[in-house]
């Protein structure tokens, strides 16, 4: 896994030097990426440290191959132990350090797992010391994982030392599609991504009327149906109930903040209509059979029968 170190060093190396270091694991072949100034150094919240060795020998080189050619044979007897004893685990990656010091396992797992047999099996096959690592999706995806969706190698796997929180506040704040399958990055989760430019989007809505404000313009008195954040413009509704683009900067004033929540001014709501219940409709019922009774029937010799459903009631009085 790609992790990042401030070296020490006894000569000067330059970007894109490939060397041998020593860190906490052990040996390790790394990449110089730039000059550890106090500056480079702020900026970095976690700094593994170590030294570098030596620059990537032809030597090096040969054992760094040796060791690419046996990492799929490694990862599938590794897979086999963990088939053996039938432990509920995902197995990710096997990373071998350089010159064999040490093996480190990356797995996926929902439960706790007791692995000790599995370490032990894999200590005697392979003659080195072995770590367990358990890791969540993201870093399965940093992993594993190439391209995203734009095309790009994935961020978690090129410039991103730690996965920042991503939050669907974020996303709807953005007003990218909703769908899932489109916000959604290779892990499964947010695309990190959507936090790249959350900062700025905040801050620009922070200084616009919010939705649902009555606001004055050149135009006139308008309601705010919705925010263009990029643009600095607010879809507006106004008294003649037309709708334009208003600049932030052509708002006048803001004589009632909104709470920022989507929905028209004045339009028909169906359930905000109180339906009638049970009980009132029985005795509008009840109302309609009293007046029904109480008016009269012509009979067919002119005088008035009081109306009733009983068919030899009326035969009677007639």
């Amino acid at each position: 896994m790609r992790t990042l170190h401030v070296m020490q060093a006894k000569q000067d190396f330059v970007r894109g030097n490939r060397v041998i270091a020593r860190t906490a694991r052990g040996m390790e072949q790394g990449e110089v990426l730039c000059e550890a100034t106090p500056e480079t150094i702020a900026k970095m919240s976690e700094t593994a440290s170590g030294t570098i060795q030596r620059v990537l020998s032809a030597q090096d080189m040969t054992e760094v191959q040796h060791m690419e050619q046996n990492a799929k044979l490694n990862f599938a007897n590794c897979r086999r132990l963990i088939r053996e004893l039938d432990l509920d685990m995902d197995l990710i990656d096997v990373e071998m350090v350089f010159g064999g010091e040490r093996m480190v396992i990356y797995y996926v797992s929902e439960a706790r797992i007791d692995f000790r047999d599995l370490v032990k099996r894999l200590a005697t096959e392979f003659q080195t010391r072995v770590e367990m690592k358990q890791i969540g999706v993201r870093d399965e995806a940093k992993l594993l994982a190439d391209y995203g969706d734009c095309g790009k190698p994935v961020c978690c796997n090129t410039h991103l030392s730690q996965m920042p929180p991503v939050t669907m506040r974020m996303a709807k704040l953005q007003k990218p599609s909703l769908d899932p399958n489109k916000i959604s990055g290779r892990c499964g989760r947010l695309k990190c991504c959507l936090r790249y430019e959350y900062d700025h989007y905040d801050e620009i809505q922070r200084d616009l009327p919010p939705i649902g404000s009555d606001i004055l313009t050149a135009e006139g008195r308008g309601y705010v149906l919705n925010q263009e954040i990029l643009a600095e413009q607010l879809l507006v509704e106004m008294e003649d109930r037309r709708r334009i683009l208003v600049a932030a900067t052509d708002v006048l004033t803001v004589l009632k903040r909104g709470s920022g929540e989507r929905k028209s001014r004045g339009s028909f709501n169906p359930e905000s209509v109180a339906k009638p219940s049970q009980e009132s409709k029985r005795e509008a019922n009840s109302d309609v059979n009293i007046d029904r009774k109480s008016k009269p029937e012509a009979s067919a010799d002119g005088s008035e029968v009081a109306g009733n459903s009983d068919s030899s009631s009326q035969d009677d009085a007639s």
